[in-house]
């Protein structure tokens, strides 16, 4: 990813809902200016939600999702409308696309409630409204082929959007201008070639942002970058697989944490991630233990969610437990078996998309955590890095 990109976690995701063939890939296209769907008379064209970042005026960076219609029949049918209420869990403003000339159809009718339900903004709009120049109607009405009413439709959308001044800072609350802010970043076989993790990108501007000072080096260089800066760091913030060497490395006086937790309070779950994590110290021996990640990638040998957590949580308990791991949109519904949820820190993820996740977990009771929560409880330095209470 460019450094000049927003992340699609920091982007405003809309989706686009309704029945079959009532022109939401036609309104889509409308919208963005980009045949970003494909748009045919065939009912069920779109068979699985189509995502694209991109710049939507006025309101900015956003995630565009088309949707399955969810009206669609047969086993396929069935499985493409539960793709698109799994797209609900990361929606923050909705659109129903309807037909101008008809009501509602009961289909139509469950979208909003599952809206209102979900507590997610949302508006309906008219579409094929050139059909229809006469009829009165209390929705916003749009025609995806002539263009009329897509300007409304765009900034009625940005009316909705959450305002972005109440979303909590990554880092810079927690620093003042002038401050020097360490980031230990390691760089093995997982680092990506070329450029560093998006946290590590993300920390690194809000510490910009913040008027201070960002030093960034590799889990070996710490100590001897801590002696030559010549006063102590306000913080320092690792990646949490070196979580035991840079603890070991930052003087006890000098603020600790990792990028993991971080994360985990930016998206509004570390409270529940410290309340999940001292569920660890009482399951059986053979629980069942999902790590979940909100990315996709190429699993390395020693990777951290799927080889190297699992190693620490049985050297740490001397227990065996069953571990199963999964990725990407695909977070199970049903937890049934699941004992407990070790999440990654959700920087790819939306906060709606993490907080649905935490409620699905809750709602079944099943405790959620992360990945820095656990390794920094695994070696024993949680509340430290937890900033003695400043975090949660």
């Amino acid at each position: 990813m460019s450094m000049n990109q927003t992340p699609a976690g920091e982007r405003v995701h809309i989706g686009f809902f309704g029945l079959r063939n009532a022109g939401k890939s036609s309104l889509v296209n409308a919208v963005t200016g980009q045949s970003l769907s494909v748009v045919s008379a065939v009912r069920g064209t779109t068979t699985d939600p189509v995502r694209k970042a991109m710049e939507l005026l006025p309101l900015g960076p956003v995630v565009i999702i088309d949707t399955p219609g969810f009206d669609d029949e047969g086993s396929l049918g069935e499985q493409r409308v539960k793709k698109t209420r799994q797209v609900l869990e990361e929606t923050d403003v909705a659109i129903l696309v309807t037909e101008a000339g008809r009501s509602l159809a009961p289909a139509e009718e469950e979208l909003l409630r599952l809206f209102r339900e979900r507590e997610i903004p949302h508006l309906i709009v008219k579409n094929k409204c050139d059909l229809f120049p006469g009829a009165e109607d209390v929705y916003l009405r749009a025609s995806a082929l002539t263009g009329a009413g897509v300007s409304e439709l765009k900034e009625a959308i940005a009316r909705l959007a959450p305002p972005e001044q109440q979303k909590l800072r990554l880092v810079a609350d927690l620093i003042q201008p002038g401050d020097f802010v360490v980031l230990v970043a390691p760089i093995d076989k997982s680092a990506p070639k070329g450029r560093l993790i998006l946290p590590q990108q993300q920390a690194i501007r809000d510490i910009l942002e913040a008027d201070a000072t960002a030093v960034v080096v590799k889990e070996f260089e710490l100590r001897d970058t801590l002696a030559a800066l010549g006063r102590a760091p306000a913080l320092v913030i690792t990646d949490s697989q070196v979580f035991a060497k840079a603890a070991a490395d930052t003087p006890p006086g000098t603020p600790l944490t990792s990028f993991s937790i971080l994360f985990a309070r930016y998206k509004g779950y570390l409270e529940a991630a410290v309340r999940g994590v001292r569920a660890l110290e009482t399951l059986p021996e053979g629980a069942h233990i999902l790590i979940a990640e909100g990315c996709t990638h190429h699993r390395q040998c020693d990777d951290i969610g799927t080889v190297k957590i699992p190693r620490w949580i049985r050297s740490e308990l001397g227990k065996s437990f069953r571990f199963s791991s999964c990725s990407g949109w695909e977070f199970p519904e049903d937890l049934t078996g699941v004992d407990l949820v070790i999440h990654c820190g959700g920087c790819m993820l939306n906060e709606r998309t993490v907080r649905a996740r935490l409620r699905t977990a809750e709602a079944q009771g099943v405790p959620f955590t992360n990945y820095g929560v656990v390794i920094a409880w695994a070696q024993g330095i949680l509340e430290r890095c937890l900033l003695e209470g400043r975090l949660g």
